[in-house]
């Protein structure tokens, strides 16, 4: 049977992928073998291109009308390559930010992980270790990493510990939170801890 695939087939289904991933709000696995495949299409086009163009340089005549076909299939491809690729970094940075920049407790998530390229794991980690180099111009005075949503009432806050997360060095000592029993603790002390699902507040 004839291969009957058009340019751009693979990239729209990249964008439709994309698309449902959106819809759904979930990060849908790296579709390594699709992207492999639109960037030989790239390859196959750039030589097709190169091909018409010394031709042309041949018979010093106008450039053929299947050039400007090629150059648009390959300026297609190259941008819903980069809408894939900026749509997933997208969501991986909202997971980031929703677990409290927490980059261990996202990665140990054998789901998402399995979701994710090499690539995508590596951004990850350049992108935590450039937030904590910018952070670390703020520790005193701003927390970067605190939600603002809502925005804390008070100081302390009263905490259940929900799964067992050991001892905790904080401003005022060491705390040894055991499951289920409760604390007043600096909200600072022990945002990220709430945020990732050790304490509940109560």
């Amino acid at each position: 049977m004839a291969d009957t695939r058009q340019y751009g087939d693979l990239a729209t289904q990249l964008l439709l992928e994309s698309r449902r991933s959106t819809q759904t709000d979930t990060l849908a696995k790296y579709n390594d073998p699709l992207v492999r495949s639109l960037i030989r299409e790239q390859r196959e086009l750039e030589k097709s291109a190169s091909t018409l163009m010394e031709a042309e340089l041949n018979t010093r005549g106008p450039p053929p009308p299947g050039l400007l076909i090629i150059q648009t299939a390959i300026n297609r491809n190259k941008r819903c390559l980069l809408a894939y690729h900026t749509h997933r970094l997208s969501m991986l940075q909202n997971l980031y930010w929703a677990c409290g920049g927490a980059l261990p407790h996202l990665l140990t998530n054998s789901d998402l992980r399995s979701r994710m390229s090499p690539h995508e794991v590596d951004y990850l980690r350049q992108y935590n270790a450039s937030l904590m180099e910018f952070r670390s111009d703020f520790t005193y005075e701003l927390d970067i990493m605190s939600g603002i949503e809502k925005p804390p009432k008070e100081i302390h806050v009263r905490v259940r510990v929900v799964r067992e997360c050991g001892v905790v060095q904080t401003e005022n000592g060491s705390i040894d939170f055991k499951r289920g029993e409760r604390y007043v603790v600096r909200r600072a002390d022990v945002e990220n801890l709430i945020v990732q699902g050790f304490l509940e507040e109560v």
